[in-house]
């Protein structure tokens, strides 16, 4: 196979979607897999979409993720500059190029005459394709405007016969009837390329040997064959991945939820698991597999694994390997990536980070068993480090309205109060020996002293609460809750 290089180009008009993050990564996984290099380029030259604080978004947002670019923004490289606005003369020359050798021309057509071609034929019920009048004009004429100063754009030069074939990686041979298009504009008036002209040229001054993108350019495609035909360069090899569509099959959008990897970051997701997840969205690793690495799936990929038709986003599967992946990944690097939710909803300070660590750190090994975002982290932990306002209602009606329950309170608090050992076997033995001593099922007593310790009816294991809050907190709280209950 030839060197591979392979490019994801996105436009910073917002920040990163996922489907663009899936196509980045399929493009880096491809790029790894054999050897080749990863190019970064930021098309924008569309300065009316075009905002400022979406480039550093992206870039930041794809370093999160864990993909490393080998050329592009940042980091530089043979065939830069990596950003479109800064490969203006390129495209200018190349454009020139077109027109000297007959395959492009220059279009005075003014908007209003553009418009009117539209009107009719859209009352005739045939898609716009513009007249092609201008490529008519003689040498005198064409002199003759741009003398006057007459604004004019430049137009490629398609055939109006045959039709173009796309040999697809993924979707095998598509046809496209060239009639069906038309000399679309290369280059705008303000001497900004247009999408399909200034991708092509990019591709080939960047020696880019395949384009792996999303199936909403595959209609681009002929567009840029004939471009590549027309500049005299060598064709690359495409391969286009089937979109991600929401539950009901539309398309996705922010009524679905969450969807771009700043905001699955903000919720709590692990880069780990969104990386998993994408990855999933139209590629099968063989195997009922279903958590894998960058690096596993490094090994494993190939375009001929990417599916034709279109992946369901499913933000319930999303959440489920994020909860695998908190429960498996590494105590401190779980612990760090929370500690950030817990200064964000008030639990601890900057200041208390590194003399709270220990205790952050057992708090979070407790509570992430039985959650599955970060930020749930954070919500279930409230309790280990602010005083109990109030009591879950349903726990007080269940739990601390039955006749025993102060007794029952102050038996546990006696038993933990004589401990010397509040590790966390150590308090389960206290509390099982007095569980057999009184002769009644567990529930009875471990039910009420949750809800006393923690103001709620589900979390961790009782024991791991009583040891990580301490004896003097837990003797406070239970002392506390017998006299809420007392007052009921």
């Amino acid at each position: 196979m030839e060197e591979i290089r392979v490019r994801f180009a996105p436009s910073p008009t917002g920040y990163l979607h996922i489907g663009g993050a899936r196509t980045a990564l399929f493009n880096y996984f491809f790029a790894k897999r054999y050897g080749g290099k990863f190019i970064l380029r930021i098309e924008d030259t569309d300065r009316e979409r075009f905002k400022e604080d979406s480039v550093k978004q992206i870039i930041s947002s794809l370093k999160w993720l864990g993909i490393e670019w080998d050329e592009g923004p940042e980091i530089g490289g043979r065939y830069g500059p990596y950003f479109q606005s800064e490969r203006l003369e390129l495209y200018r020359r190349e454009a020139q190029r077109l027109v000297e050798e007959g395959k492009a021309y220059y279009c005075f057509c003014t908007e209003e005459e553009t418009v009117m071609e539209r009107k009719i034929q859209n009352s005739i019920k045939v898609p716009y394709r513009y007249s092609g009048k201008c490529s008519t004009l003689s040498k005198e004429e064409i002199e003759a405007n741009i003398k006057m100063g007459k604004p004019y754009v430049i137009r490629i030069k398609l055939p109006r016969k045959g039709i173009t074939e796309v040999s697809d990686l993924i979707r095998g041979t598509v046809s496209f009837d060239n009639s069906q298009l038309d000399d679309y504009i290369i280059l705008k008036s303000n001497n900004m390329p247009t999408y399909n002209f200034a991708c092509v040229v990019d591709d080939h001054w960047m020696k880019i040997s395949h384009v792996i993108r999303a199936e909403e350019h595959l209609s681009n495609t002929p567009k840029q064959i004939l471009m590549y035909k027309a500049l005299g360069y060598e064709i690359p090899k495409f391969a286009h991945i089937s979109m991600i569509l929401a539950p009901d099959r539309s398309k996705l959008s922010k009524r679905h939820g969450a969807t771009s990897v700043e905001e699955f970051k903000e919720q709590g997701y692990l880069k780990e698991a969104i990386v998993n997840y994408l990855t999933l969205l139209g590629w099968a690793p063989g195997g009922n597999e279903e958590i894998f690495s960058i690096e596993n799936t490094v090994k494993k990929f190939s375009l001929d694994r990417v599916s034709k038709t279109a992946a369901i986003y499913d933000i319930n599967k999303l959440s489920w390997i994020n909860g695998n992946y908190l429960r498996s990944l590494d105590i401190d690097y779980i612990t760090r990536e929370t500690i950030p939710f817990f200064i964000e909803k008030g639990l601890i300070s900057e200041d208390e980070i590194e003399y709270k660590y220990n205790y952050i750190k057992r708090v979070v090994s407790a509570v992430k068993e039985k959650v599955k975002l970060l930020s749930e982290i954070a919500d279930a932990s409230e309790y280990f480090f602010k005083d109990i306002d109030e009591y879950d209602p349903k726990g007080v009606e269940k739990r601390f309205k039955k006749d025993n329950v102060v007794e029952l309170l102050t038996k546990g608090k006696l038993a933990l109060e004589k401990a010397s050992d509040f590790s966390v076997e150590a308090v389960e033995k206290v509390y099982r020996d007095l569980i057999d001593e009184l002769g009644i099922k567990g529930g009875d007593i471990i039910h009420p002293t949750r809800l006393a310790l923690s103001g709620r009816t589900v979390g961790p294991g009782l024991f791991d609460i009583i040891s990580i809050l301490g004896k003097e907190e837990c003797l406070r709280r239970m002392d506390k809750a017998i006299e809420f209950i007392n007052n009921l």
